[in-house]
């Protein structure tokens, strides 16, 4: 039955989406490495995804008690190494000595920047993890603000797009008041609508990542016609590839980067995708 939905889903949006016509380009992007095909935010997901054409990646920044910035989703070592308690109250040698549940290292974010700096075309998105905000009061989220922004922009190749993100308006506002020009992006779990575009507007922030769940193709139009960039997850599936390309969106993230990839190129690639 899966595989029937699936393909009826498929065949319904590849006809809508070829009476519509494609406008504009998708850029996607492997969303932390690649997390569903290979261990999250380590340097063995991000090499994957480039090794298999990518030059588009998320990933997720957490700041050490002393100040180090890691490459890791949750505030938990639980759920992804074989630590235990937040990662805000380790070091950066307690760091050091942890293993993913798939044995790889912890990634730091000057690893990544190295890995990343002699790449072309790269678009990359750093979600400022700031929450809780019991762990990143005023004066600590000034610290690594100031920390993220400066070692990223000190690394970032001439032709790259780097990309500032948080669903945290602190951290955004932070960076907005204090680097002009920098490139930022809001994440919200609602979807693109009158809301959210409103709320971009307001705050002055030009991309909008949105949930696909309640997005509609007018709404997407709007976003564009309010000189917003809309960026829509999730991207769990070939289904969600196929949802956000039907609505319009510029930007996508995916969990299944290789399998999609493969997919796209073998099945649709009338569709303008840029890895």
């Amino acid at each position: 039955m899966k595989i029937l939905r699936l393909f009826l889903i498929v065949v319904a949006l590849l006809a809508a989406f070829q009476a519509f016509g494609q406008t504009q380009e998708i850029r996607l992007f492997s969303h932390r490495g690649g997390r569903m095909e290979y261990d999250e935010n380590t340097m063995q997901a991000f090499q994957a995804s480039y090794d298999a054409g990518y030059c588009g990646f998320e990933t997720d920044i957490r700041m050490t008690e002393d100040g180090e910035l890691v490459v890791t989703h949750d505030s938990s070592l639980e759920r992804t190494t074989n630590g235990k308690g937040a990662v805000e109250k380790q070091t950066k040698a307690d760091i050091m000595q942890l293993k993913t549940k798939q044995g790889n290292k912890m990634l730091f974010l000057d690893e990544l920047l190295d890995f990343l700096q002699d790449k072309q075309g790269l678009y990359v998105e750093f979600e400022m993890k700031t929450n809780p905000e019991s762990l990143y009061p005023e004066e600590r989220l000034a610290e690594y603000c100031d920390k993220l922004y400066k070692k990223v922009m000190a690394k970032k190749p001439a032709d790259a797009l780097y990309v500032f993100t948080s669903s945290d308006y602190r951290a955004l506002r932070y960076l907005q008041s204090n680097y002009p020009g920098v490139d930022l992006l809001l994440i919200t779990s609602k979807p693109c609508n009158a809301e959210t575009i409103a709320l971009c507007k307001t705050v002055g922030i030009k991309r909008l990542g949105a949930t696909m769940n309640g997005t509609s193709r007018e709404s997407v139009q709007k976003a564009h016609k309010e000189g917003l960039i809309v960026s829509l997850w999730p991207g769990q599936s070939v289904e969600d590839f196929m949802l956000g390309a039907y609505l319009g969106c510029d930007y996508m993230c995916t969990d299944v980067p290789v399998s999609l990839k493969k997919w796209i190129e073998e099945k649709v690639p009338w569709i303008r995708v840029k890895y």
